[in-house]
Parts: C-alpha cells; sequence; structure tokens
C-alpha cells in the first residue's frame, strides 16, 4: 500500500496555492485572496491532523503504529527528509520522537521542500525518508521497522517508491 507522498504532488499543491491566489489578486477579488491566504493552510492543516483517522478511507490504508519489543540505545545519526504538507512525515517524526526517548540517538530533520537540489543529489523523490548511514525507509514506516533501521538490521530497509 502506497504511504508515501511523491514529491511532485507536495510541489503541485503549492501550486496551486500560490496559483489561486494570482488569480484572485488579478482579477481584483482581494478580499476572496485574503480569505484564499487565510482558509487554504487551515484546511490543509485540518487534512494533516485529522489523516491518520482518514487514511484508509482515502485508499492509504491504515496508518497504526507497532512498538518495537527491545530498544537500546543507539550513539547514531538518525536523518530524517520531510516535506511541508505531507500528511506522513508527522507521523514518523513523532515515531521517531518517541524512539529518541528510549534510544539515544541524534535526530536531524531536514526539509525538502524548497530545495530540488538535495532531493536530486540524495535521489529522494518521495517522502517521508529516514536515512541512517546510508540505509533508508521511504514512507510512513512503524516504530519497530524504525527501531529495527536504527539497531542496523538492513532487512527492513524499504526501496525508492
Amino acid at each position: 500500500m502506497k504511504q508515501y507522498c511523491h514529491i511532485s504532488f507536495i510541489y503541485l499543491s503549492w501550486a496551486i496555492f500560490i496559483g489561486g491566489l494570482i488569480i484572485f489578486i488579478v482579477k481584483g477579488a482581494y478580499i476572496l485572496a485574503i480569505v484564499w491566504v487565510m482558509v487554504a493552510p487551515l484546511a490543509q492543516w485540518a487534512y494533516i491532523r485529522t489523516f491518520p483517522a482518514l487514511s484508509r478511507y482515502l485508499g492509504y490504508g491504515r496508518v497504526d503504529d507497532c512498538w518495537p519489543g527491545d530498544t537500546g540505545r543507539v550513539p547514531t545519526e538518525v536523518t530524517l527528509y520531510t516535506a511541508l504538507g505531507c500528511p506522513f512525515c508527522p507521523l514518523v517524526r513523532r515515531r521517531l520522537l518517541a524512539l529518541q526517548k528510549e534510544m539515544g540517538f541524534h535526530l536531524r530533520e531536514v526539509d525538502v521542500t524548497l530545495k530540488p537540489d538535495l532531493l536530486i543529489a540524495q535521489g529522494i523523490r518521495a517522502v517521508p525518508v529516514v536515512d541512517v548511514e546510508g540505509r533508508r525507509i521511504f514512507g510512513c514506516a512503524t516504530s519497530e521497522q524504525l527501531a529495527a533501521l536504527i539497531r542496523g538490521s538492513s532487512s527492513v530497509a524499504g526501496g525508492a517508491p
């Protein structure tokens, strides 16, 4: 089941937002432009907040979590690549923050929304991406999968979508 956001759809949502704003301004509908600037981000925020409950109805399946049986301290650096507007990114971020308390790794977050050069250099086509020493999981991973990746088990690393 597809549980990631293709970066082109992230850019498309931003283009729709900016395009709508331009259309309202060009037509002289300044009140609608102001409403658009307030309502569109609020609608996006509401979508992301309610996404876990809606995901199965939208065709993404369930986004339930599975906590790992054992965690141990792992002194490593974990990099989370996210994009503004992706509903899976906050889920993975919360899971990593909970694991960080147990495992003691250093978490580095990189927002790739406005960094197309970084996307190309890293070969990222979808978010979220969790990278630990070159091993990666793409998409909405459970806490159990993330812990296995952080501990060094290469059997859980997902391929690029």
